[in-house]
């Protein structure tokens, strides 16, 4: 099956894609929403050129719909844009990397179902444990570029993630995917991966949005 993946930069997308194209599915496009005000991804904060950078490593295009200030639009303007990828590319289904919200699942489902496309979830209902450890054991690398501040302090924000951080997390009661949205991530390196994405100069700086959180600013990368 021809498919685009639903692209965030982070670990779960990543995962998701790479069981997709071990299962035989032709991923044609990585995909992904950003905002016309910032120019940066809706969920995630990452500046376009970061993930434009990482899809060139990973030798799959990228595809970016532009979002308005307007969050009510966001459904209208995502299918929008990946309706235009179903006729131009041929896509047939698109890969998420959803573990156990329901109500995402759900939405995405029924929004894919209104495009004629399938969804597909590799990672649904699977320990969130084995899932880090099996990202890890496979020769992935991530680091944390944005936590929640109430439950992870400064510290964890371009942190490497790692098994032994597993126990870590769930003993602040922090999912070890974040699947709850307490931290995202940047894949940097891989299997499927040209070569490492280098962070040369970053540093934490605390916003307000949604929630309170520590992000990490990406100064320069290669």
């Amino acid at each position: 099956m021809s498919v685009m993946a639903s692209w965030s930069g982070g670990k779960d997308c990543c995962l998701a894609t790479y069981r997709a194209m071990k299962q035989g599915h032709r991923v044609k496009a990585l995909f992904n929403m950003t905002s016309k005000a910032t120019g940066r991804c809706c969920f995630h904060g990452l500046r376009s050129g970061i993930l434009e950078l990482q899809a060139d490593l990973i030798g799959i295009p990228l595809v970016q719909g532009t979002l308005s200030d307007d969050m009510q639009d966001y459904e209208k303007e995502f299918k929008t844009a990946v309706s235009e990828q179903i006729q131009t590319a041929g896509i047939e289904g698109m890969v998420f990397g959803d573990i156990y919200l329901d109500e995402h699942k759900d939405w995405v489902e029924r929004v894919c179902s209104d495009m004629g496309i399938t969804a597909l979830e590799p990672l649904w209902q699977e320990s969130t444990g084995k899932l880090i450890e099996e990202f890890v054991e496979i020769g992935f690398e991530a680091v944390i570029v944005s936590c929640k501040a109430d439950v992870m302090g400064r510290e964890f924000a371009g942190r490497k993630i790692t098994k032994e951080m597993i126990g870590e997390l769930e003993a602040n009661g922090v999912c070890p995917c974040g699947e709850n949205g307490e931290f995202h991530t940047l894949v940097v390196n891989g299997p499927i991966f040209k070569r490492r994405l280098e962070i040369l100069d970053a540093e934490p700086v605390l916003k307000d949005g949604f929630w309170k959180h520590w992000a990490l600013d990406i100064k320069s990368f290669r």
